[in-house]
């Protein structure tokens, strides 16, 4: 069933809107009859002359320069095998989001219809006047080895094969620092490599090169050992051994390396236990390794071990390389990525890792203490340095290795550039997930007989972001389900209606009972309160029976949160919540409050307001810097509104006079560092990236959120309820799907910190009434 969701999840992402994940986008104005006289006929014409008297324009005036092509003929694709280039499409699409969002570099997926390499050759190199670099894709073996060979020796662009040489890199940054943490010369190790194709292949080549010696490498393909007897092409016949009944087996008592990229499940307990002290085990099959990373750390707790997962440490991911080294090639206008840019990369890696780990990352990995050593030896993915760190080092290696035509001069300059592009930040959605799966929550879906809700928590679950309950009508949550064929089996479902709720009811009834009695409710109206599902939900989250609620999807903002508020109540010394937004943009996350809760707050509440927004930033283990917004720019206007928010940003000061905050100022202020420089040099947001906005009313924090959503295209987190005593978030009316899920990783994440970082199961077994509620509620 889990499969069947997946699978109807990835077709429908993939179909829905406009079908496919990539599109054209304009970079110029093209609004008005002179833009579209300039941007084609008659003013392309001068562009046009500029590049026919020197070829090398064609970098000023078109994209080349930061246009890749992702080319394949569809022979060997992921898991799939030779499923034809039409079927390859949809990963070489995939392959251009990596590339855009990692590396802010432009597209093309091409797919040919050719498996004579010969002939794909020359196709590709008839493209070469398009792009700045080419990556090839999925193309199997052998046939690769001749297409990028000869591409490589006919194009003036950058060539690679990332199948190849991405997994090598990668694994040459881990091999690196393993070696060095297990005080080995990688002259001296012995190599026993499970594999002989594209990647295996490309793997040794580059440890070759590191210093590995040919005399002290052992491989095995699917026939068996490489020997002298077998009939081998040049590549392979260079690890060639003299010994034909050498054994995978027999190879692993003198290894000090294991390289698996072959089959799961192939090396045994016996085998690793067989390897000389300190071993390095590089097992790297998807989905399953050659030996699970269970299996070789229980018999050896000397060994260094890397797989191509995610769900376990050191993951050889190569991600983590070929957005970065074309980035690198392709802003030096190299002629080619070489062994020395590919060497650049792998040492820029391993050095990465020796380095303090910014706070996204031991957020998103939940680890306070994740430094080199055995657990690791390589980046993580949402390492938000990669891009300014991996890039310059590949664009030197260009330069001094003599195939850059555009050196950079100004490296500060560049890195600057470099976190401009994507914005430093801009992990924050994956990290976010990361950390949620981390330690996942009980989360109580309130609208539970609503599809989109269902849809919703069935994906958190299957993403281990949560454990849902789901309230509502049983008979109708279970067809719901059926009819969008969701497996809700592990759930538990309750209808606060229900004959078996009438003793929760009664219990709960009579805490909101103690809570209000002196606020004018009398026991009958508190037990039937508790048939309403807002408040059902806000109770158990109060008596500790659920981590989280999620509700609000089909009801008013206010009627969804008043429960909370009058059950739950706010932390302690915050007399006013807030509602907070964050808005995924280019530059970075934008957090904007208030945008949910209050109509028309005073300095005092703004101040207030401020404090929590900033608190909750810094869970995100991102600094605040806030602009208080306003019409007028520091008392250019002098109107009620524009000295409350000067006030309020005073009051923030003077309560926390750390925060970076300024204002009064217009919304669009604070993003031009020139105008504010120039004309209010003595603001404190000068140079600074400004993260945070926070509105003087309701209407103006609501429109802009909105706006930036709806006009700007821009993907939205939250709401996010801050100054909440427990966990409880708000969705927006008729939220969708995704945007629920969203709200769930935040829900997850205030209750990691709320309610502490005891795991799912412990959470579960902390509450004596969770044996009870789960013997009375249905499966």
């Amino acid at each position: 069933m889990a499969n069947n969701l997946l699978k109807e999840q990835a077709l429908e992402y993939h179909a829905s809107g406009r079908p496919g994940k990539i599109e054209v986008v304009t970079t110029k104005s093209a609004k008005s009859q002179r833009d579209l006289s300039l941007a084609y006929s008659p003013g392309v014409a001068a562009p046009c002359r500029e590049i026919a008297n020197n070829v090398e324009d064609v970098y000023k005036y078109t994209a080349k320069g930061n246009l890749v092509a992702v080319i394949s003929n569809g022979t060997a694709v992921l898991g799939l095998g030779d499923i034809g280039p039409e079927a390859g499409k949809p990963v070489m699409e995939g392959k251009g989001v990596l590339f855009k969002i990692f590396a802010d570099i432009d597209v093309f997926d091409i797919e040919i219809a050719e498996k004579d390499p010969e002939k794909f050759v020359q196709i590709v190199k008839a493209l070469e006047p398009t792009f700045g670099g080419i990556n090839l894709e999925d193309i199997k073996a052998p046939e690769c080895f001749y297409i990028e060979k000869h591409l490589k020796e006919q194009l003036n662009i950058p060539v690679m094969h990332d199948d190849q040489h991405g997994t090598a890199i990668i694994s040459a940054a881990a091999l690196i620092n393993a070696l060095e943490i297990q005080d080995k010369k990688i002259e001296e190790v012995k190599f026993v490599v499970s594999g002989a194709g594209a990647a295996a292949m490309a793997c040794i080549q580059m440890y070759l090169s590191l210093g590995a010696k040919v005399e002290n490498v052992t491989m095995f393909d699917v026939d068996g050992v490489l020997h002298k007897g077998r009939d081998l092409d040049p590549l392979r016949g260079q690890f060639a051994i003299d010994d034909a009944s050498m054994t995978l087996s027999k190879a692993f008592e003198t290894a000090d390396v294991f390289l698996g990229l072959s089959a799961g499940n192939i090396v045994s307990k016996e085998m690793i236990k067989s390897m000389p002290a300190n071993p390095i085990v590089f097992a790297m099959a998807n989905p399953d390794p050659e030996i699970s990373y269970e299996a070789a750390t229980e018999v050896r707790p000397d060994i260094i071990m890397a797989t191509g997962r995610t769900d376990y440490p050191n993951q050889v991911n190569n991600v983590l390389g070929f957005p970065y080294i074309f980035r690198g090639a392709l802003d030096v206008r190299a002629s080619a990525i070489n062994e020395e840019m590919k060497r650049a990369a792998a040492m820029a890696l391993a050095e990465l890792a020796k380095t303090p780990v910014p706070d996204i990352v031991t957020m998103a990995y939940d680890q306070k203490n994740l430094v080199f050593g055995k657990n690791y030896i390589l980046p993580k993915p949402v390492d938000p340095r990669l891009l300014s760190t991996v890039a310059p080092a590949v664009a030197k290696a260009a330069i001094a290795s003599g195939v850059a035509k555009s050196p950079i001069y100004d490296w500060d300059a560049y890195v600057i550039e470099l976190n401009k592009r994507l914005g430093i930040d801009n992990q924050l959605i994956r990290v976010i997930g990361s950390k949620a799966r981390k330690n996942p929550k009980r989360i109580v879906f309130t609208e539970a007989d609503n599809l989109k809700i269902l849809k919703a928590a069935t994906i958190s679950y299957e993403e281990g972001i949560c454990y849902p309950i789901l309230l509502g009508r049983i008979d109708k949550i279970k067809s719901l389900a059926e009819e969008a064929g969701l497996d809700i089996s592990e759930f538990p479902i309750i209808d606060p209606l229900s004959d078996e709720m009438e003793e929760t009811r009664l219990e709960y009834g009579m805490e909101y009972f103690k809570k209000r009695q002196r606020k004018g409710f009398n026991k009958y109206e508190s037990v039937k309160l508790m048939r309403d599902r807002n408040h059902f939900s806000a109770m158990m989250v109060e008596k500790g029976d659920a981590d989280s609620m999620i509700s609000g999807l089909t009801k008013r903002y206010a009627s969804a949160i008043k429960p909370a508020l009058t059950i739950i109540g706010t932390e302690e010394g915050v007399k006013r919540i807030a509602g907070m937004y964050i808005v995924i943009t280019k530059k970075g996350p934008l957090f904007m409050a208030d945008t949910t809760i209050n109509l028309d707050p005073t300095a005092e509440e703004l101040a207030e307001i401020t404090l929590l927004v900033a608190k909750e930033i810094k869970s995100f283990n991102i600094t605040p810097k806030i602009a208080m917004i306003s019409h007028s720019n520091f008392g250019s206007t002098d109107s009620p509104e524009a000295r409350k928010m000067s006030k309020a940003a005073a009051l923030v000061k003077e309560k926390n006079p750390e925060l970076i905050i300024d204002g009064e100022m217009q919304a669009w202020l604070p993003f031009d560092q020139e105008v504010l420089k120039e004309n209010y040099d003595f603001s404190s947001l000068v140079g600074e990236e400004v993260n945070t906005l926070i509105f003087p009313n309701l209407t103006a924090g609501n429109a802009a959120y909105n706006l930036l959503n709806k006009v700007g295209d821009a993907d939205l987190i939250g709401p996010i309820l801050v100054g909440m005593k427990k966990p409880v978030h708000v969705l927006q009316l008729g939220s969708d799907v995704r945007s629920i899920i969203n709200t769930a990783n935040i829900a997850v994440l205030d209750a990691q910190f709320k309610c502490g970082q005891n795991t799912l199961n412990e959470s579960i077994q902390a509450s004596p009434y969770w044996t009870k509620l789960k013997a009375k509620v249905h499966h």
